[in-house]
């Protein structure tokens, strides 16, 4: 990943703190790490946010013409692009740097290069075609050995053609309050819609049939539902698994939490999250379609 260099002056110091979370401090506000592009914006970001009054200027590997790039704020030294090569520029005392004094832009072999790149037409071959299922399940408790299922949901995309699964499961016990305040099930709901659990699971399958499987905290739900086929003598999953968190841990390393309403805040979703299995897993698939890192996988 591009090698990154921060340096700060006269900052606050929990924005030192802050990025000692990040980079290693290798002299007094010189701070050096190993980014993605995604997480280095984000870190430049916070640092504008937080730099106050102070100076801050942050250099990294950069695909232009002398292999490099670099961004100030605050500091009397400016960047400029003189044809096609980032240069700062120290202005004289009382004498302000004026962008019209140079040739911006990019060298004519730049120029060329990029006349090339978009000189492609677009085709609609080069559409992706995401093949994938979203899966979520509701359950009377957290461990697969003593707890249920009681709710099984899941969305298919397939080319871009969408369809849904859902299955409410019968219930022998009383189902806990807790579970019923969270989710909305009832006992009432689960005797009159509820399919036998075994069905359910075959239908699931079959639903499924080979595609990779996402979920958020995928692990819990392939417990449960690896657990349930093994005691009704059906096959384990062997569909390829995508837990979505890990691919947003990876592109947004700031956030406060990784519960799934905190990552819908940050890719612009509301927080609401019913614990319905169909309706988290409608949740979950809109949420995978904003995750770079995961697109470019499934593509």
């Amino acid at each position: 990943m591009p090698f990154t260099v921060i340096t700060l002056k006269k900052v606050p110091n929990s924005l030192r703190g802050d990025l000692t979370k990040w980079m290693q401090e290798i002299a007094t506000g010189v701070y050096v790490g190993n980014f993605n592009t995604k997480v280095r914006g984000q870190l430049w970001e916070r640092v504008v946010q937080s730099v106050g009054t102070g100076e801050a200027t942050m250099s990294y590997v950069y695909r232009n013409e002398i292999g490099y790039q670099f961004e100030t704020i605050n500091t009397q030294r400016q960047v400029i692009d003189y044809d096609g090569v980032p240069l700062v520029i120290l202005p004289k005392v009382n004498d302000e740097v004026s962008e019209t004094n140079y040739i911006k832009g990019y060298s004519n072999a730049a120029k060329f290069q990029k006349a090339k790149k978009y000189s492609k037409k677009y085709s609609p071959t080069n559409e992706p075609n995401y093949k994938y299922v979203v899966i979520d399940i509701e359950t009377d408790g957290l461990d697969y050995n003593d707890n249920q299922i009681i709710e099984i949901g899941a969305v298919k995309l397939d080319g871009g053609k969408l369809t849904n699964f859902h299955q409410l499961i019968k219930y022998d016990k009383e189902l806990p309050t807790d579970i019923i305040k969270l989710t909305g099930i009832t006992q009432d709901l689960l005797d009159e819609n509820g399919q036998p659990l075994k069905d359910s699971l075959m239908e699931f399958v079959d639903f499924i049939e080979d595609f990779p499987i996402v979920g958020y905290g995928l692990d819990f739900d392939l417990r449960f539902l690896n657990k349930y086929l093994k005691d009704h003598d059906l096959i384990k999953l062997s569909n390829k698994p995508h837990d979505l968190i890990r691919y947003i841990k990876r592109e947004k390393m700031l956030l406060s939490d990784y519960k799934l309403k905190t990552a819908l805040v940050s890719y612009g979703f509301d927080d609401y999250v019913p614990h319905r299995a169909l309706e988290d897993a409608k949740i979950i698939y809109q949420l995978s379609t904003k995750v770079n890192k995961f697109l470019k996988m499934v593509n």
